[in-house]
């Protein structure tokens, strides 16, 4: 496994280092995004919408499947929280912070958007591993043939994330092959087994993450989550996720059937 190593920090604008450097990789991390304060404040808001949810005995969010699973006291958990931000304003005011509208630039020339309404919305995975857990990695995939499963053109985006935990790379957590989000359609719907595949590869990246990074990457990169070698609390890597998007405008709703993936994903052991 290599190692990022390299330091940015999102300010009031991209600079040229950071559009080559996207250029170029396919990705990015900005340290220190949030504060430990805020992350903490964070934290606290999911839990409480995660005891709400289970309370109300939600499945489903917009058709989007929950995940469920037990955390390390063996209790009941989400695992996976898809558009939580309809679930409270502090997370809208997070997705909101006008250093994200930033990122536009790496998309350019298209119009990019973020939308809490649209694919999954804000996203909120608990990756952890305990006897009970349903969802401590996940195997190489890329964000684009989604658009495929909905009958759509694949269409540029980046799928943003925000750590709520530290996880240095040796503790697993994201991996990214850097410069696959140059590769032709093939390469990108063929390349690996979808999400089956969770094998070590010799041109991966991992990343030495502290709570509060961002991490941006094309939708077009080959990544996967590597499941910690730990067990329990000291496993557990929690993240947010919004996509930011172009193209047609497809909001959710209550209403939403389940897309095709996210049926057959459940059938799939990650």
């Amino acid at each position: 496994m290599n190692k990022f190593n390299s330091t940015f920090y999102l300010d009031d604008r991209l600079e040229q280092s950071h559009l080559e450097f996207f250029k170029n990789m396919g990705f990015i991390v900005f340290r220190n995004f949030l504060s430990p304060q805020k992350v903490e404040s964070i934290l606290q808001e999911v839990s409480t919408i995660e005891t709400q949810l289970l309370k109300e005995g939600v499945q489903k969010i917009n058709g989007i499947p929950l995940k469920f699973g037990k955390n390390p006291d063996g209790e009941l958990s989400i695992q996976r929280i898809c558009f939580a931000s309809l679930y409270s304003n502090l997370l809208k005011d997070v997705i909101g912070d006008s250093r994200l509208m930033h990122l536009k630039d790496f998309l350019r020339p298209f119009d990019a958007r973020i939308n809490e309404n649209e694919k999954d919305g804000l996203v909120i995975n608990n990756y952890v591993r305990t006897k009970g857990s349903s969802f401590s990695k996940m195997g190489w995939h890329t964000d684009c043939p989604r658009d495929i499963f909905l009958g759509q053109r694949i269409m540029p985006m980046l799928n943003i994330g925000i750590h709520l935990d530290d996880c240095p790379a040796e503790n697993g957590g994201l991996r990214v092959l850097p410069g696959t989000h140059k590769q032709g359609v093939f390469k990108m719907l063929f390349g690996k087994k979808y999400f089956i595949d969770n094998e070590d590869d010799h041109r991966e990246v991992g990343f030495d993450i502290n709570k509060g990074d961002l991490s941006v990457h094309c939708g077009r990169l080959w990544h996967r989550v590597k499941e910690s070698p730990l067990y329990g609390l000291e496993s557990r890597r929690r993240v947010m996720y919004i996509p930011m998007i172009t193209g047609k405008v497809s909001p959710k709703n209550e209403l939403s059937k389940t897309p095709f993936y996210h049926r057959i994903s459940s059938k799939i052991k990650i």
